[in-house]
Order: C-alpha cells, then sequence, then structure tokens
C-alpha cells in the first residue's frame, strides 16, 4: 500500500522551551543521541513541567524526526523511565493507523535514497531545514506487518553483522599491534 505520511500519522513539532539545571521532564535535543539514532542515556530531566507541556510528552512508540541541520535522522521513542518531551529540531510523527510499526518507520525514514530526497526538498542555506509540509507529502509503501517485522530483523541482523565486523578489526589490530611489541623487544 503506497500512501503520504499525513494520511497514516499526525506530525507536530517539539516543543520550544529554555532548560533548567534541574526539573521535572526531560527536554530531548539533537545532542541527546548517538551516531545510530539512540538516546544517550542517562538522561537529565532539565525542565519544570507545566500543563502547557502535556500535549507535547512524548507517548512510546512516538517517532522523533531531526529535521534541522545536516545530521537529519528519525528514532522511535520507546524510553518509558522520566517524561520526556522533544525540541523544535524534531518533529514528533504519531502513527495513527495499526498497520505500520513504528521501526518500520524509522528504517524507512533513514533509508539512504529517502534522506537524499527529503534533503534535496530542505530550505535555508546557513542551517537546512526538513518543512512539515515535505515531510507530510512524503510517500511511503507499507508493506503487511509480517513483511516489515521480517524487514527489521534482517536488518537488525546487518547491523549486528557490522558491529561484529567492527570489533574483529580492533581485535585485529591490537593483536598486530602486541605482535609488533614482541619483535621489537
Amino acid at each position: 500500500m503506497k500512501t503520504v505520511l499525513k494520511n497514516i500519522a499526525s506530525i507536530q513539532t517539539g516543543l520550544f522551551a529554555k532548560t533548567e539545571t534541574e526539573g521535572d521532564i526531560v527536554y530531548l535535543q539533537v545532542k541527546d543521541f548517538d551516531e545510530s539514532g539512540k538516546i544517550s542515556l542517562p538522561l537529565h530531566p532539565d525542565l519544570k513541567l507545566k500543563s502547557a507541556y502535556d500535549k507535547h510528552l512524548l507517548k512510546p512508540g512516538d517517532v522523533l524526526f531531526a529535521a534541522k541541520g545536516n545530521k537529519n535522522f528519525a528514532t522511535f521513542f520507546e524510553h518509558t523511565d522520566e517524561a520526556c518531551v522533544a525540541s523544535t529540531s524534531f518533529f514528533v510523527i504519531r502513527l495513527l493507523v495499526e498497520n505500520i510499526l513504528p521501526a518500520f518507520l524509522v528504517l524507512y525514514l533513514n533509508h539512504p535514497s529517502i534522506q537524499k530526497l527529503l534533503k534535496a526538498n530542505a530550505i535555508g542555506t546557513s542551517m537546512a531545514s526538513i518543512s512539515k509540509a515535505v515531510l507530510e507529502d512524503l510517500e511511503i509503501s507499507i508493506p503487511d506487518i509480517k513483511t516489515q517485522e521480517t524487514i527489521l530483523r534482517i536488518s537488525n541482523l546487518r547491523n549486528k553483522e557490522n558491529q561484529l565486523k567492527q570489533q574483529i578489526e580492533i581485535l585485529r589490530d591490537k593483536q598486530i599491534q602486541q605482535q609488533i611489541i614482541n619483535a621489537i623487544k
């Protein structure tokens, strides 16, 4: 099934707020995520809870899309230890249908061809920004849930394979360095 994102999700901008040293809720910013788009723990609550923030509180399964700057990525929110809101660097995408998994949407939005398409439609020169309208009109192909799960499993296995390759390279380098030291002695 093909559709545009606005037909299957609500999209709202993150919250603009001034952080404090101590707070009740976490104000998620791009700096709180690692290179793979995972939340870097531990998080520190740095906003005082206000009733105006209630509609911005993230729910598990919300998809965050970093739309500003050079580092555009999608991730889905699954952290439930503390209440969190997203900063204005993000669009919060809340799925309205059950025929798409949040993790699949994240994989789709992070795919190089989709990233290229989104960046080609970004506005601004000093700090490029992907607009809400561009995101809303993004066409998405939605396979059945079983196919989505299979795609996600394959993607996760590929990521694990890449991690193992990196670990092997690190160990190989250590081994070679040790052999060089042993040869010098």
